[in-house]
């Protein structure tokens, strides 16, 4: 019997065969189509957009290494820490052995290879590896939420043969210390305005063409949030495209800012829903009650207050302000 998992299996195929193909780098001087184009696909479901992030993100992170990519294979980035899943790798006759769990594995049923991040003897280093290798067990009861359940994101266990040398991508803690980490980020926050997107254009058949003006102005409220978001993200694809090496040491200031706003946009627009629409469209349509599920899920992702911490830390450096 087919399931909803399978359903957007195949969608990310479509991507990958279609937008996928031929998404811009990041830093390659169309990092806004980058954006836009995430966007678009997470706009039509976001648990969809989850994968397609990931896997655009994982070609960026190879070619930023000069590594290549299997061709037509589907691909993810696996790079969560958790006090309570760590993954390890160690040496062995001919390359690494990985052992260890770790948590929110998006796509781990779907996908043919994610690349890893794993603590060794010698740094955390990135690995390249065949899913269907690799991880040996899933806890399939570890994803009970209702939001973003279709992007299949699930504790898994590691174990199989072992991992070439030539697996390892970059060196130690490449995966957090190349520019691309920052840029990468932002992908995520073109998710989240997509997502955003998608809700209110999920209102459409819900909106009375005489809405009273409170319902308009509420509706305007909405429009201008995903307008301001999406001015965000279009700066800070210039700057990145100006900048793709990030010689002036900004792109982290730049992405801790851009995804607090982009958050806090689409947190807006998930609050105001109901004041254009009502309860009816979160009870009677199953696709925008999953939409706002799912936005709200992906917008926990956000680090919060440690972000907003560290942009306080950074821009007293730069007092006066002007």
């Amino acid at each position: 019997m087919r399931t909803a998992v399978d359903d957007t299996s195949n969608l990310l195929n479509t991507f990958i065969k279609s937008d996928g193909a031929n998404l811009p780098l990041p830093g390659a001087g169309s990092t806004w189509k980058r954006f836009a184009t995430l966007a678009d696909w997470a706009s039509l479901d976001l648990s969809l957009g989850r994968l397609c992030e990931g896997h655009a993100d994982a070609l960026a992170i190879l070619a930023e290494a000069g590594r290549p990519v299997v061709e037509g294979a589907s691909y993810g980035v696996w790079a969560s820490r958790s006090s309570t899943a760590t993954t390890f790798a160690e040496r062995a006759q001919g390359g690494w052995v990985l052992s260890g769990a770790k948590e929110f594995c998006s796509g781990c049923g779907t996908i043919d290879r994610a690349l890893v991040t794993a603590v060794t003897g010698e740094g955390n280093l990135l690995f390249d590896i065949s899913v269907s290798e690799q991880v040996v067990s899933l806890d399939e009861n570890s994803w009970p939420a209702v939001g973003m359940a279709h992007s299949d994101s699930r504790t898994v266990h590691f174990g199989g043969p072992v991992i070439a040398d030539d697996a390892v991508v970059g060196e130690a803690d490449f995966y957090l210390k190349r520019p691309g980490f920052w840029f990468g980020a932002v992908g995520v926050a073109a998710c989240w305005y997509g997502g955003a997107v998608g809700l209110v254009n999920g209102l459409t058949d819900w909106i009375n063409p005489e809405a009273d003006d409170l319902k308009l102005a509420n509706l305007g409220a909405l429009f201008g949030e995903l307008e301001s978001m999406r001015y965000m993200l279009k700066s800070v694809a210039r700057a990145i495209d100006d900048d793709p090496t990030d010689l002036s040491r900004q792109s982290q200031a730049r992405t801790l800012v851009a995804r607090h706003v982009v958050h806090e946009g689409a947190s807006r627009v998930l609050q105001g829903i109901a004041s254009v629409g009502g309860a009816r469209p979160l009870c009677h349509d199953a696709q925008q009650s999953r939409r706002a599920a799912d936005l709200f899920v992906y917008l926990s992702q956000h680090h919060g207050d440690a972000d907003t911490r560290e942009i306080g830390r950074i821009f007293t450096q730069s007092f006066p302000w002007s």
